[in-house]
């Protein structure tokens, strides 16, 4: 089970990050003879740090909470034609990514550059070449399309899928390296099922996704004759005739969630004998994973993948496999390349009108790639000590206050909240940075190689990867960059993690109101908290152990309160006929629930008995819930809700600030909600858990 995120969409708003836009109010805005806003600036909320405009106060808190926090917001709000979605993760990683263009603009511009700057700027630079891009065409595809033409047997396609690991080309088994769930000191080898280039089995199964399906199979014989592969349009039969069978055969995202279902370690010679059909030894020997603790993530669907593999003309595999290597590497090589991908992922699949301009999409290749190398400059000119500082402090009053929620439980025993109380005394807490970098020093990056430098780069993280097996596990690495505007919770490691970005406003501003604070950062900090806590994080003790600590009596209360929440979720309509699915979404539900409870606690706590302030005529309460429904507005185009309700254990946006605060009694208190109005919930309905 990998790290558990704030939010999977943010995770990837970087990537997707479009051009400068202020969430300040009007009453902030600056004046429009002055020069424009500095891009590297977080803008603030207002003069509390909330939104008051954005408001719609002609609708009643009781009848829809998040229109009368954000309606006026979200009316006006465009979504960028460059952009799925806009809101605040979004606005918030435009900020991360401005800053992180000025950085690597100064790197590219230094002629005579060493070390990290040359490979930042050579990296860039390889990217920003367009003229050398065009003139290679298909050309840097050729020495990969050898290979996989030269592979003609069975164990030639396995070790080739096992190279991929590090390389352009795709597997019908992907692998990670990260902690043992059964034994958290040592690192294992992770083997899930993989094959499908469609966002999930889903989209080649259910009829609602017929047309992206098709769209798919056009794209297979678009990339394939670009790259001039013979017998495009038959291949591209064949290739997704396979994939649809993998898919029936591949277990669901709502399974792959099981923490113990999905380890299952086996030997080289149990995975051959239990998924026979598939040459597993010249996979692991092409994935340098021959000497690996191999954990199986869904072995029955191993066991049929393998055998369509055994069944699948080589032919066929070859041809799959010349696709997904010129479909990866595609935005690398000349323009008719790159706009075919985006045409496919971005316009068809995900709704988004018009490409990120290039210098978009060059900084946020090397802020991915090169990461830990921009977070040390982004760390130096963006991050002060004492936010570090008062970030410290505000995780402090959450760990206490769920303490205090634990203690008071009335529906666990003594005994399992005692091991809670362990588990929650031995979390780790990074916030903004590691405390040691990287070392990039052995990765060659050229200024005039792009494709190259971009295999080059695959294969050294696959091998920093690798190199890990065997060694004592590193508490100090960090699994995300200090630009990223995420956090996440590791089960294995029992680690909360904030990186630098995140705290901004909206979630944290030093100046604003402390309500509106522990309703933004307050409630990220109580969701990566009670991830330790939640329907799969539960599961890990508080060595980071994936075992069964928990009284029966214990785990059937809490079975029966999550499958409560979860039936709540499932009646949320994203779309009309698109539903959230409560059973996917569940762990990140109940950490948003969880989280938002611990803050409100921790907020009441930090006023030291004193009674909060009323401002401009909220009360702290209510100050504070709207702080949460605040860093949640957000709008989507209607194919990326498609995409995110069927693939994404994250609900929506709009639900997680709807579902969250229909569950909690101060929610109704602050705001007078009663029975009759629309969100109302009977006292003995809503879901308690944590």
């Amino acid at each position: 089970m990998k790290r558990l995120l704030l939010s999977a969409a943010a995770a990837l708003a970087l990537s997707a990050a479009a051009g400068a836009f202020t969430l300040a109010n009007a009453a902030d805005a600056a004046p429009v003879a002055q020069a424009p806003a500095d891009p590297t600036r977080a803008d603030r909320m207002g003069p509390w740090g909330f939104d008051v405009p954005g408001m719609d106060r002609k609708i009643a808190p009781g009848e829809n909470f998040v229109r009368y926090s954000t309606g006026a917001y979200l009316d006006n709000l465009v979504i960028p034609a460059d952009r799925v979605s806009w809101g605040s993760f979004n606005a918030l990683a435009e900020l991360s990514n401005s800053r992180t263009q000025a950085i690597i603009d100064r790197a590219s511009a230094t002629a005579g550059a060493t070390g990290e700057a040359q490979q930042i700027g050579g990296l860039y630079n390889s990217f920003m070449d367009e003229a050398r891009l065009e003139a290679l065409g298909a050309r840097p595809l050729a020495a990969d399309f050898a290979r996989i033409r030269a592979a003609g047997t069975r164990e030639a396609q396995a070790a080739l899928m096992g190279r991929t690991q590090g390389a352009f080309g795709a597997s019908f088994f992907g692998s990670y390296i990260w902690q043992d769930a059964k034994a958290p000191t040592q690192y294992a080898a992770y083997v899930s099922q993989g094959g499908l280039g469609l966002p999930d089995r889903d989209y080649y199964l259910d009829a609602k996704f017929a047309d992206k399906k098709a769209a798919y199979r056009a794209h297979v014989v678009k990339i394939l004759t670009l790259a001039g592969w013979i017998g495009a349009d038959k291949a591209a039969d064949a290739i997704l005739a396979l994939e649809t069978r993998i898919a029936e055969a591949s277990w669901t995202k709502v399974e792959q969630r099981d923490a113990d279902k999905t380890y299952n370690p086996m030997t080289l010679a149990e995975l051959e004998k239990a998924a026979p059909g598939f040459p597993w030894a010249a996979w692991a020997k092409g994935a340098n994973l021959e000497s690996a603790k191999l954990v199986v993530g869904e072995p029955s669907a191993f066991t049929k993948i393998a055998a369509i593999f055994g069944e699948t003309p080589i032919a066929t595999l070859q041809a799959w496999q010349a696709f997904h290597t010129a479909d990866q590497a595609s935005p690398y090589l000349s323009k008719v390349f790159a706009d075919a991908n985006f045409e496919f992922y971005g316009k068809t699949l995900s709704g988004q009108p018009q490409q990120r301009a290039r210098a978009k999409r060059g900084s946020t290749l090397v802020g991915g790639n090169l990461g830990e190398a921009v977070g040390k400059l982004y760390v130096a000119a963006y991050f002060p000590a004492e936010s570090k500082a008062k970030m410290e402090k505000l995780v402090n009053d959450l760990l206490v206050a769920m303490k205090g929620r634990i203690d008071k439980l009335d529906w666990m025993s003594a005994e399992t909240k005692a091991r809670a109380q362990a588990k929650l005394a031995t979390f780790t807490v990074k916030i903004g940075y590691p405390d040691k970098w990287r070392d990039y020093s052995a990765l060659t990056i050229k200024a005039d190689d792009l494709y190259g430098n971009i295999e080059r780069i695959n294969a050294f993280n696959w091998a920093y990867e690798t190199a890990k097996l065997g060694q004592p596990v590193d508490r100090d690495e960090w699994g995300m960059f200090p630009q990223t505007v995420n956090a996440y919770y590791n089960p294995t490691m029992n680690e909360i993690v904030f990186p630098a970005a995140i705290l901004q406003p909206p979630f944290f501003d030093p100046e604003a109101d402390a309500a509106i604070n522990y309703g933004g950062i307050g409630a990220v900090i109580g969701h990566e908290i009670s991830h330790g806590f939640d329907d799969q994080g539960a599961k890990y003790d508080a060595d980071g152990t994936l075992r069964d600590w928990w009284l029966p009596a214990d785990t059937e209360q809490f079975k029966s309160r999550t499958t409560q929440l979860g039936a709540m979720y499932s009646k949320y309509e994203a779309l009309p006929g698109i539903f959230v699915n409560g059973d996917l979404t569940m762990g990140e539900n109940i950490g948003d629930l969880g989280g938002l409870l611990i803050a409100l606690d921790a907020y009441h706590l930090s006023l030291g008995g004193k009674p909060a302030p009323v401002i401009d005529g909220f009360t702290g309460d209510q100050r504070f819930f709207l702080g949460f429904a605040q860093i949640w507005r957000a709008k989507y185009r209607d194919d990326a809700i498609k995409q995110q309700v069927v693939s994404d254990p994250h609900s929506p946006a709009y639900f997680r600030a709807y579902g969250t605060v229909r569950n909690i009694d101060a929610w109704y208190d602050a705001f007078d909600v009663k029975e009759g109005d629309p969100m109302y919930v009977k006292p003995s309905e809503r879901v308690r858990i944590w």
